[in-house]
């Protein structure tokens, strides 16, 4: 790759990659940096992407938990807090979060603990629920919701 890419280069660059992707301000600095653009460019060319409509933190956000939630099954603590890692703001992650379907969320819950269940190994009722406890907690849902939802 080439080190010194010129600003109209790693502008087209940087739009080619919004392009193929949804992507976040965060992303496309890291990727900037990397190329080591100077920070007036970088500046510069994360503001005309954000002008021009190829970067949006909310669109960006309603995918990442559109895509999260649907493909990897995880919760919204483990969303939030990954979207949370890439610089989005609270707000924009909880308009994002909101749009999960309350029954389709429980409902996702149910089918990850029956899921896991059919291959778990416990000795007693307590061992069951503690383990299946800490996976729907490692997959980012609430304590409640996972109490609730025990088979």
């Amino acid at each position: 790759m080439k080190i010194n890419l010129t600003y109209e280069e790693a502008l087209h660059k940087a739009a080619m990659l919004c392009s193929s992707g949804e992507k976040c301000e965060y992303d496309i600095r890291e990727k900037l940096l990397s190329w080591k653009i100077s920070e007036s460019d970088t500046t510069k060319i994360i503001n005309y992407l954000i002008q021009e409509k190829y970067l949006d933190e909310k669109r960006f956000a309603e995918f990442f938990v559109k895509d999260k939630f649907r493909f990897n099954k995880w919760g919204k603590i483990k969303i939030a807090y990954m979207l949370k890692q890439k610089r989005i703001s609270s707000a924009v992650i909880q308009d994002a979060l909101n749009s999960i379907d309350d029954d389709e969320y429980c409902s996702t819950l149910q089918e990850l603990l029956q899921s896991k269940l059919k291959g778990l190994k416990y000795k007693d009722e307590y061992d069951k629920r503690a383990k299946l406890f800490r996976f729907a907690q490692s997959r980012g849902f609430e304590s409640h919701l996972i109490i609730m939802s025990e088979p």
